[in-house]
């Protein structure tokens, strides 16, 4: 038996399987809240995007965005994979070294990197630095004049797309934090500084319009954006880009109302379209690359809960409250994400009734799901969040001084403790006396 719009079995005695492992026998083995990925999805998601690139002969590169879950495992799977890595902070750039992630694959974002930040990606040569504003620039260029090095960067720019998202994930759209605006003259400005610079190659253009984007349309006008400033650099100035990064944000399926495009869709259409432009302007196409986070790793990842305390309402709803929340998914309490679950115990069932899933934390915003159809409910149920693989143990916070969860990876019905459950001598170890 398959659960209906997502990609799980359920075994013979009901219960919902991940990675051809029992889940309920995955909760009793390590606890709960608990993180559980498919380490086999996971590398098919990889393979989807990379092959598609190969099966139409282009040169590109695959980069995986680490925001979306960072761990020294996940990095380990991502450089078997042969991905690159985005990384956006000394924090995710340390994982990826313990991870000896190769640091010529290695591209550092972020809209405020500090000097700090930017000396320890030039200290350890990675692959790319993507610029994004004017103080960046002269922070590169002094760090480059003291050490002496050459660093390959591309600039950030703010097509003005706007995608239909939410507008906290919105990113392209002219007023943004990231990026150089392409309407105001500031990428023109950003370009006559890289030109030609002593220390900086400047390879080419980055842009990335949001995230959990459903339409390649977007992608499309945001590359139709790009090509404009393209065609007016090689007019002016001669030039043409080794490299053109379209981004990701790629979209999933968390609940049966979404609908993704498959990811080699998307890959075809952006290679057509740049194609096409490459074509027209008499250029040799530009090596491709594009940065997926959550369609790597989103589908892939499962959080498993025990159910507690219920509270029925009559005449409105009935609340069944579990022992994590927003300190394990925040999205939902953030910009009203919503997700698709199973009692993981019995997933055979016949749905009953609906129900409203609800946090432990101490806030009246902190519910994973407000309607969810399910069998008779007991406490000591499990609870399977389908969808939760990207941007649940990222975003982890202590609230409520609520330790984070464990982290399993399990692949080919063997499974992997990768982070372990943080226990409460993790949560006062910085404390200090003040007696």
């Amino acid at each position: 038996m398959i659960i209906d719009h997502h990609p799980f079995q359920v075994n013979d005695h009901g219960h919902l399987e991940i990675g051809g492992m029992d889940t309920i026998a995955l909760a009793e083995k390590y606890g709960t809240p608990l993180y559980v990925y498919d380490v086999g999805m996971i590398r098919a998601n990889c393979r989807a995007f990379v092959n598609s690139f190969k099966d139409l002969g282009v040169t590109a590169k695959v980069a995986y965005a680490s925001k979306a879950f960072s761990t020294v495992a996940m990095l380990q799977v991502m450089k078997q994979e042969g991905m690159c890595l985005d990384v956006v902070s000394e924090g995710e750039l340390y994982t990826a070294l313990q991870a000896g992630f190769p640091t010529e694959n290695i591209h550092m974002h972020g809209n405020n990197k500090n000097e700090a930040e930017l000396s320890m990606a030039i200290k350890h040569n990675i692959g790319c630095i993507v610029v994004d504003n004017f103080y960046e620039i002269a922070l590169i260029e002094n760090i480059l004049e003291k050490t002496n090095k050459t660093m390959d960067v591309l600039i950030r720019v703010t097509p003005g797309i706007e995608s239909n998202t939410h507008q906290y994930i919105m990113t392209g759209n002219e007023d943004s934090k990231f990026g150089f605006n392409l309407q105001n003259g500031q990428a023109e400005e950003a370009f006559q500084l890289l030109h030609n610079h002593s220390h900086i190659r400047f390879k080419g253009l980055h842009c990335h319009i949001g995230s959990q984007i459903f339409e390649a349309d977007r992608f499309l006008a945001a590359t139709d954006v790009l090509f404009n400033e393209i065609s007016k650099w090689k007019t002016l100035y001669g030039y043409t880009p080794e490299v053109l990064n379209l981004g990701g944000g790629f979209g999933i399926r968390y609940t049966e109302k979404d609908d993704p495009l498959p990811y080699h869709i998307y890959v075809e259409e952006l290679v057509s379209q740049v194609k096409q432009h490459a074509e027209v302007l008499h250029m040799a196409v530009p090596e491709i690359w594009i940065e997926p986070g959550r369609a790597i790793v989103g589908n892939a990842g499962i959080t498993l809960y025990t159910i507690g305390a219920m509270k029925q309402i009559p005449g409105i709803r009935q609340y069944v409250s579990v022992d994590g929340g927003l300190t394990d998914n925040l999205r939902p309490a953030l910009y009203g994400a919503e997700y698709d679950a199973v009692i993981a115990n019995k997933a055979k069932e016949t749905t009953t009734n609906d129900v409203s899933i609800a946090g432990k934390c101490c806030e009246s915003g902190d519910m994973l799901i407000w309607d969810l159809a399910v069998p008779t409910v007991e406490h000591g149920d499990i609870l399977a969040v389908f969808s939760t693989g990207a941007y649940g143990y990222s975003m982890a916070s202590h609230y409520n001084r609520l330790p984070n969860a464990a982290v399993v990876f399990v692949e080919e019905g063997i499974d992997k403790l990768v982070v372990r459950r943080e226990t409460y001598q993790d949560l006062v170890k910085n404390d200090l006396s003040y007696e």
